[in-house]
């Protein structure tokens, strides 16, 4: 069973939006891949973006402090002591609560059969909607007398690269299924961000009768580490080299975005580490403000220096009384 969504925020179930905001930026940070190179680093961070997922949005909050580990496949109507005694009434098992499809769907998606690593497929937790329920409504019958039940709702992880995610667009994914894999165009929006669900209405388990409607097919995005972007929800930060004289006489560089190449400036006596934001820049969002891009400032010199550049260099060191290791002599850039 997972953990506990507000266990793994390290919160309480009664904490503000405000302190689960605080709380997922502070482990989103430790825990990012690209920054956190220990094996279980990866798996935490996508614990701590689904916990966050689920408890910044207050009515799928107010569902889960309700049903739990099961509350994405409660119907609606449902109220919780009603589904606490069905689940033990019928032996269901906790965790998932519902069917769940965990198939590979990057970059390069699947060919009929390619259900393997990294995800692999999963069918964990699966259960009748309809023998849940048969001992409190009387519907065990209910396939005989051709009674409708609504089919499964259903997950999927959708690993997507940052740029795709800040485009968005068209992907095609094949999924397992019963009556074989199937392959479905899935219309990714521009801006989602790691552990934002993609609901396709219908396309999940099947219905049971004539009229019984299919469930809901859920792709849980997730955001593949990359090599130049650190992603912290919709910001991002992207290293800066400079040259010695570009950080100590102020510049104008170019800097690379998701969106493409834009100019940052440099100001005089910049440091090692200093964040330039870049507002705006970061991932898009549809119904609200824009992130921001962080230009991270990494000073660089060249390993191997030119007669002419050491001898400049070596003129600096004479005439500089600039001393980087005495605090006081320091300027906070």
């Amino acid at each position: 069973m997972a953990r506990d969504f507000y266990d793994a925020l390290g919160v309480s179930r009664t904490a503000s939006q405000e302190e689960i905001q605080r709380a997922y930026r502070t482990l989103a940070r430790k825990y990012h891949p690209d920054v956190n190179k220990d094996p279980g680093a990866e798996d935490r961070f996508k614990e701590v973006s689904e916990a966050y997922q689920v408890l910044s949005d207050p009515e799928t909050r107010r569902r889960y402090d309700a049903f739990g580990p099961d509350f994405r496949q409660v119907p609606e109507g449902v109220d919780p002591e009603t589904w606490q005694r069905a689940r033990a009434g019928t032996g269901a098992r906790s965790g998932s609560g519902g069917e769940r499809v965990w198939v590979n769907t990057g970059p390069g998606g699947f060919g009929p059969g390619g259900f393997g690593s990294p995800f692999g497929t999963e069918f964990g937790g699966e259960f009748d909607v309809e023998d849940l329920f048969g001992g409190i409504f009387g519907q065990r019958t209910g396939r005989a007398r051709g009674q409708p039940v609504r089919g499964a709702d259903q997950e999927a992880e959708l690993e997507l690269t940052v740029e795709e995610a800040y485009r968005g667009g068209q992907r095609s994914l094949t999924l397992p299924g019963p009556g074989g894999p199937r392959t479905l165009r899935v219309t990714i929006p521009a801006g989602v961000t790691d552990g934002q669900r993609i609901r396709l209405a219908g396309q999940g388990g099947q219905g049971i009768g004539a009229t019984g409607a299919a469930g809901d097919l859920y792709l849980v995005v997730r955001l593949a580490p990359h090599p130049r972007y650190r992603v912290d929800g919709r910001d991002l930060t992207v290293d800066l080299p400079l040259a010695p004289w570009e950080a100590a006489l102020g510049a104008t560089v170019a800097v690379d975005t998701p969106g493409g190449q834009t100019k940052v400036k440099v100001p005089a006596g910049t440091s090692s580490g200093r964040r330039l934001r870049l507002r705006g820049q970061g991932m898009p969002h549809p119904r609200g403000q824009a992130g921001d891009l962080y230009a991270e400032v990494r000073i660089v010199v060249p390993d191997r220096l030119s007669d002419a550049e050491r001898r400049l260099f070596a003129e600096l060191a004479a005439a500089s009384t600039f001393d980087p290791r005495d605090p006081s002599a320091r300027r906070r850039s």
